[in-house]
């Protein structure tokens, strides 16, 4: 988890999900890597990666933000956890 008042930017976010990725699965990954097609992520994970999110950055993914195009890069998700961010109106750190 991020420390309570790192800045929360896509570099940031970045590289807090490519820890936690490689802790969880055990390989290293990139932020451009597909996850799914190349197997490092299983739909049963990305729950795992859609609680993460949400514990982590204090957003909440719902309905069209649960699609598998959100999840399917590092970048991606960097992506959506910024604009959950800015769309839910969360400030400060993580």
């Amino acid at each position: 988890m991020m420390a309570d008042h790192a800045e929360v930017t896509e570099r940031t976010v970045v590289a807090e999900l490519l820890t936690f990725l490689e802790e969880r699965t055990k390989s290293a990954v990139t932020e451009d890597q597909d996850l799914f097609a190349t197997g490092a992520v299983s739909s049963m994970f990305a729950m795992q990666l859609v609680v993460h999110l949400e514990e982590a950055y204090d957003v909440t993914i719902v309905g069209g933000d649960l699609k598998q195009v959100n999840f399917r890069t590092v970048r991606a998700m960097a992506e959506l956890v910024l604009r959950l961010r800015e769309a839910q109106g969360v400030t400060g750190g993580a």
